[in-house]
């Protein structure tokens, strides 16, 4: 029982710092006291100690076989290996509210770190205060409903182990705990906010302190969503990467959110603008990330993501209201200060551009919170079951990404204030003629189908622009010019046209069947040449099936079906053969050993695998995005002093947007003040 005493009393010694911490705050903010402001900043370490301490007991009951605790009964087995063992603590719900708990109190402490010599700061103090109340609704659900550590009299001599689509994968190794690095981490940026309204200090100065973090996150959650997108490809055999699953739908949801604010935090930098739609971009997305918490953790969705049978739901219902109430409120209170100095002089410039960007997200957002809500809403108030699926979202949503690929081309030449018709043909000549090219070769390789040809030919007027504006740069300053984040973002945009044009083209030119074979036997399907030699038995520590042999263009798959004999579970595992053309993906539907056919299914997708490396590229370019380029300015004091002072908006705004120079437009926005 020491894991369990040991983990309890972790949990326990962090939810009494997080409140004492942040008792302690409250009453130095609301006198003055400095002392008290620093002694209730160390409180942070005993939070993460225990969250730290908390997670290690679990990992080595988990390691251990100790199935004298419930958890490790329903999540561990003596067949699983060691990796998924370990993994296993994120496989269910309690121990996902512990991996919650560990990246939130990691992300507090660092907040402490970067701040350490101003804690005094009543900015920074109120932002303490937020983040430990978060962290004392965590620890406080894993101490009552919620709870890891919860042991059993009769404990058994083994268990089912974890889900085996969690169990038959590295990638569950790296998906689950980057996502989340991504989902918490924007309780830093929530944090700011809510101490900005309290303070009142709502110009740009928070901007300034949680843009970086609030691009960190950003970068985590979009190689989170990438890396789901690879697991469901790799491991549940239906051929695809998205679904528009409920649970996916709600992790995109605070990536549409986080995106639009890190556009449009560029013009309340330069112009003083968009206060409002600054500060409830980052609202929302906190608070999408809660109400994604609350959907997937009370049991109401049913998804192979979700997690089932849970009773915390009525917790993070309040959680997600008492987040929501708060946010609304307080902007409302500060409604007046909220007011911006300047104007859109003109819809073609930089700010237009970005405000337009902002509307197309958030209307992607509503569209996409919609169509996963509305059939919940439905069976909640007349108990009927519909679905809203893929059809739904490929209709609403198709527009919205083709006006977006547009705004991509034009938006990073626009100028701020006002842009000449001379200047857009100028800067827009050598991305026009790109998309006119890549539209010629495509209809003359005989691509056909309007929606494909739309997205292949605007994907290289985006791609255009961006290689621009990075040859450009790079002529000016050399590699040190893709550093900082107007050229971070370019390749942020190269990242995103990829994924979106191998989206268009996996789907629209998808191909599938299936084929019968005896071993020897061969078949021509869509120019791939398959040969079935055989099958034959494969086993591990945790599972047994059997793999088919087929050789596909000289490249040796094995598409499998295994047995988990310890939850009773059957799992197809696919063999895909992936090349920067195309990807030939094999499912085991049927198995027959000796001379007996077997039954393969052939799906034939074309550049799927530019969807992962479009992924990398993204992260790629948010990494260079995050560190200031060679000519940006930084503000004296970003707190105290705004970068945009009321009404000097004018003053700053050069009608220029070139490489080099500070305010060029990305798809993120991040920067050197105050990090």
């Amino acid at each position: 029982m020491l894991d369990s005493a040991v983990g309890q009393s972790a949990v326990i010694v962090s939810l009494v710092a997080a409140v004492v911490g942040a008792a302690t705050l409250v009453r130095g903010l609301r006198t003055g006291r400095p002392e008290l402001l620093r002694s209730g900043a160390r409180y942070v370490w005993l939070i993460l100690l225990g969250a730290v301490v908390a997670t290690a007991a679990m990992q080595h009951a988990l390691i251990t076989h100790d199935f004298r605790l419930v958890y490790v009964d329903q999540n561990d087995s003596l067949q699983t290996p060691l990796l998924y063992r370990i993994t296993a603590m994120w496989s269910a719900l309690q121990g996902s509210i512990l991996l919650w708990a560990l990246v939130l109190s990691l992300y507090l402490a660092a907040v402490a770190v970067h701040f350490r010599r101003r804690v005094v700061d009543p900015l920074v103090g109120w932002a303490t205060v937020v983040g430990y109340l978060v962290a004392t609704f965590f620890f406080a659900l894993m101490a009552t409903a919620s709870n890891p550590f919860v042991t059993t009299r009769f404990p058994p001599s083994n268990g089912p182990g974890p889900d085996p689509l969690l169990q038959n994968r590295i990638l569950v190794a790296f998906h689950p705990p980057m996502l989340y690095l991504g989902m918490v981490g924007f309780t830093v940026p929530f944090c700011f906010a809510i101490a900005s309204l309290i303070t009142g200090r709502v110009g740009e100065g928070w901007l300034v302190e949680t843009r970086r973090w609030a691009l960190f996150a950003w970068m985590f959650l979009s190689g989170g969503l990438v890396l789901g997108a690879w697991w469901s490809y790799e491991v549940l055999g239906w051929g695809g990467y998205w679904a528009w699953d409920p649970v996916e739908n709600l992790a995109l949801l605070p990536w549409l959110t986080a995106t639009a604010y890190l556009h449009s935090v560029m013009v309340q930098e330069r112009r003083g603008m968009l206060r409002v739609w600054n500060l409830s971009l980052v609202l929302s997305t906190f608070s999408l990330t809660v109400l994604a918490t609350f959907l997937t953790r009370s049991g109401v969705l049913q998804s192979v993501h979700a997690f089932s049978n849970s009773d915390i739901g009525p917790e993070f219902l309040a959680f997600f209201g008492v987040v929501a109430a708060t946010a609304i409120g307080l902007l409302v209170w500060r409604g007046d200060r909220l007011r911006s100095p300047g104007a859109i002089d003109s819809p073609v410039s930089r700010e237009g551009a970005f405000l337009a960007n902002n509307l197309l997200f958030g209307a992607f957002a509503v569209v996409v919170l919609l169509g996963t809500v509305f059939p919940l809403v439905v069976q909640a108030l007349n108990g009927s079951e519909i679905t809203v699926g893929g059809p739904y979202f490929d209709t609403m949503t198709l527009p919205i990404v083709i006006c977006l690929l547009f705004l991509m081309a034009v938006a990073p030449v626009l100028p701020w204030r006002k842009a000449s018709a001379e200047l857009l043909r100028h800067r827009l000549l050598w991305p026009a003629v790109a998309a006119v090219a890549t539209l010629v070769v495509c209809v003359a390789g005989g691509v056909r189908g309007l929606l494909p040809l739309i997205a292949f030919t605007l994907g290289a007027f985006a791609a255009g622009s961006a290689l621009r504006q990075l040859v450009l740069a790079t002529r000016r300053n050399g590699l040190r010019g893709l550093v900082g984040r107007t050229n971070g973002g370019m390749v942020v945009h190269l990242g995103i046209v990829m994924i979106a044009v191998a989206f268009a083209a996996s789907h629209s030119f998808e191909h599938q069947t299936q084929v019968t074979l005896r071993p020897g036997g061969t078949v021509v399907y869509e120019g791939a040449h398959l040969t079935y030699l055989g099958i034959h038995p494969v086993a591990g520590p945790n599972r047994h099936g059997l793999a088919a042999d087929v050789l596909v263009d000289g490249e040796m798959l094995h598409p499998a079906i295994n047995d988990y004999p310890a939850s009773g579970e059957s799992v197809p595992t696919p063999g895909i053969r992936s090349t920067p053309v195309r990807d030939v993906y094999l499912t085991l539907a049927t198995t027959a050993t000796g001379d007996h056919p077997v039954t393969i299914g052939i799906i034939v997708e074309p550049l799927v695998s530019w969807v992962w490396t479009g992924g990398l590229v993204v992260v790629a370019g948010g990494l260079l995005a995050a560190f200031p380029g060679s000519r940006r300015r930084r503000p004296t004091d970003p707190v105290s002093a705004p970068a945009v002072a009321a009404g000097s908006g004018a003053g700053r705004s050069r009608n220029a947007s070139e490489p080099g120079e500070v305010p060029a437009g990305a798809i993120v926005g991040s920067g050197g003040g105050g990090s």
